[in-house]
């Protein structure tokens, strides 16, 4: 055989075209997407909550709602509500002028400073965006509130020299920005993409074994109805997820060594988030066979964008947003960020995936039902009937 001959093979000719049409999904889905880093940070809502009656705190708010890149910034709630809020992601940074804040300043005998509240249970991008911002913010203002300090200080030029001294402390110290953080989340980087780790695991694993169970599906019809059959894929996939969730609990245990209190809830939500994954990507290989694959990796690749781990919803383009709307993976790392270093509930993004993996598995059920027309059953041949039939064979010879 010619290299020629070879290439013209269907496992060379699938080969040459996976690699063709991998490169041009993935750089197609990754590069647009991540273009909204940091093009899409003005996208992000924040806070701005002024309890100051005096005219620092009113003219630090206005500075800062003029000066600040972001379209969407709330002025009007209270310190608790916005920081409710920030628990729940719907906001990424809370910025809380005390009601002491002008008098502190004009008394000069504490120093006056700003909570900047940011959460870190969140994208990746948030929480490192929202510290660079609060970093500047306070530069700015230190330098600020120092020059109009030093105003003061200009006129008493005749002052003895421990008063000098102490003027000079009260320049250095006349602002002091507070940078608050929630919901922290333990130094490394394993630990702030665990919940995309763990989701990826998952959905992968279960993209695999989607075309493998449904490969079996198709291969066993008229030994058994396609009925029992969907529930043997079914609870075949159960059972791996059950021994893929114990080793990923074990990986996860050994590295990040989460708290022991967690074990059940992750174990818990590893196997849900196999089996959504496992019938939403088994909708497509149910669909139009092995070829279902050149449709999941492109699927799978918008996710990694949309699950939210990196990028929050708010940033997102268009067409990202929606697809987060229906994407097993970001109810999977929400809902893991919520467990592991968050102070809401995990329920309703528990409960977006179950909504999900319904209704994947309903679409499955319509498509074995509709399109997967029904074969005749074998029938098992009995002890009886064997022995009968060697007893034929014995009288014709």
């Amino acid at each position: 055989m010619k290299f020629t001959q070879f290439l013209k093979t269907k496992g060379a000719i699938a080969s040459i075209f996976m690699g063709i049409f991998y490169a041009v999904a993935m750089l197609g889905i990754f590069l647009p997407g991540y273009t909204a880093i940091p093009g899409n940070i003005d996208e992000l809502p924040i806070a701005i909550v002024n309890d100051d009656a005096g005219e620092y705190g009113s003219m630090i708010a206005d500075q800062l709602k003029e000066n600040l890149p972001f379209k969407e910034i709330e002025t009007d709630l209270s310190n608790n509500k916005a920081l409710k809020q920030l628990e729940k992601n719907e906001l990424t940074l809370v910025i809380h002028i005390p009601n002491t804040f002008s008098e502190n300043m004009q008394n000069g005998e504490v120093s006056s400073s700003i909570d900047f509240t940011v959460n870190e249970a969140t994208a990746t991008v948030v929480s490192s965006s929202m510290t660079s911002i609060v970093t500047q913010i306070n530069d700015q203002l230190s330098a600020q509130f120092a020059q109009q300090t030093a105003q003061g200080v200009l006129m008493n030029f005749n002052v003895p020299e421990e008063q000098a001294s102490e003027l000079a402390k009260k320049i250095e110290t006349s602002y002091v920005g507070n940078l608050v953080t929630i919901n922290e989340v333990p130094d490394g980087m394993h630990n702030n993409m665990l919940p995309m780790f763990l989701t990826m695991a998952g959905y992968v694993g279960a993209m695999i074994a989607a075309m493998q169970l449904v490969g079996a599906f198709k291969a066993s019809r008229g030994k058994a109805s396609k009925t029992r059959l969907f529930v043997y894929v079914q609870l075949a996939a159960l059972l791996i997820a059950v021994l893929s969730s114990l080793a990923a609990m074990g990986i996860t245990y050994l590295v990040n060594e989460p708290s022991g209190n967690l074990f059940l809830s992750l174990f818990g939500q590893q196997i849900l988030n196999y089996m959504v994954a496992f019938n939403f990507t088994a909708m497509f290989i149910f669909l139009v066979g092995e070829g279902g694959m050149i449709l999941n990796i492109p699927v799978l690749l918008v996710q990694t964008i949309a699950n939210g781990a990196t990028i929050p919803r708010h940033m997102m383009y268009t067409p990202y947003e929606w697809i987060s709307y229906i994407s097993p993976m970001y109810y999977s790392v929400q809902s893991y960020f919520a467990n592991l270093y968050g102070s809401v509930g995990q329920a309703p993004f528990v409960w977006g995936m179950v909504a999900v993996g319904l209704g994947a598995m309903l679409i499955n059920i319509l498509i074995v039902a509709i399109l997967h027309k029904p074969l005749p059953v074998d029938k098992p041949v009995t002890e009886v009937e064997k022995r009968g039939t060697n007893n034929t064979a014995e009288l014709t010879v």
